[in-house]
């Protein structure tokens, strides 16, 4: 235990060490003290990402089902593809990309053209799309619902985004395209047929983040519908979700699910591009 006589000798010494700064080598100054910025405060570390599944092997892949239109993944499995669509938010696409280059994750996006997020971060995206890790899909343009729109002007949506993914990463983003709104009909189908998308990719769940939503609701939409063979929809558009990472990377490991694109679990039909009725 301190005496208080060693208390008063700090204090002393303490009053000593300061008039020594006050005094310079001229004689005294009234000039205040330096101040002395407070220790750094370590910044808590976020929990390490858990190991995630690998893609299954190329050759379980199946192929497409009939009808043109996919909204889950068939037959029992271990399966979850995770779908993000428009790319309205550049920082919300950045994380995405950044999440699959430090977890592994797969995922498919489906590309509105006209977004600025995907050329800013295009040198991010651009190894992750070629290793297959991140599918891109057609989303059209400047997302319209195509049902309201002439078989010319659908022509004109799925043409410019589909050149657009060619330019700017160098895939073919045939045969998947998200009509937006989910909304379709035998003449969106047959427009989009015509430059190779002959499967109108849907979905059977959805986190909501759409709109912007409570990152507890997220998790909770998450913790419904990350479940296997799901065909989950997210949204590359508002913020909260990127602050969720690592309950959303939790549940699929909890889970043991394996994150696959389309493409990991179908076949690519050969190219079926035919002569469109819609001359760019």
């Amino acid at each position: 235990m301190l005496s208080r006589r060693n208390v008063l000798m700090g204090v002393v010494a303490s009053a000593a060490g300061i008039a020594l700064v006050r005094c310079g080598a001229g004689g005294a100054s009234h000039a205040a003290p330096a101040a002395v910025p407070p220790a750094p405060v370590g910044l808590p570390q976020p929990p390490p990402w858990p190991e995630l599944l690998p893609a299954p092997p190329p050759q379980t892949r199946i192929a497409l089902p009939g009808g043109g239109v996919l909204s889950a993944l068939p037959g029992p499995g271990d399966l979850l593809s995770l779908t993000l669509d428009d790319g309205v938010d550049s920082g919300v696409v950045r994380a995405y990309a950044q999440l699959a280059k430090d977890t592994g994750i797969r995922l498919t996006m489906f590309v509105t053209g006209v977004y600025a997020s995907w050329t800013d971060n295009r040198d991010l995206l651009l190894p992750l799309v070629e290793s297959g890790q991140i599918q891109l899909g057609n989303h059209t343009w400047i997302h319209p619902d195509l049902t309201k729109l002439t078989g010319s002007r659908i022509a004109d949506e799925l043409r410019h985004t589909d050149q657009f993914i060619r330019d700017t990463f160098g895939v073919d983003a045939t045969p998947y395209y998200r009509p937006p709104y989910g909304a379709y009909n035998d003449l969106v189908q047959s427009v989009a047929a015509d430059f190779g998308y002959t499967q109108t990719a849907l979905w059977d769940g959805n986190i909501g983040d759409d709109q912007i939503l409570a990152p507890r609701d997220i998790v909770a939409n998450a913790d419904k519908y990350y479940v296997p063979q799901k065909i989950v929809i997210g949204h590359l558009n508002h913020p909260p979700v990127t602050g969720v990472y690592h309950e959303l990377v939790d549940i699929i490991h909890d889970r043991r699910l394996r994150t696959v694109t389309l493409n990991d679990v179908f076949s690519k039909p050969e190219a079926s591009r035919l002569t469109s009725a819609y001359p760019a």
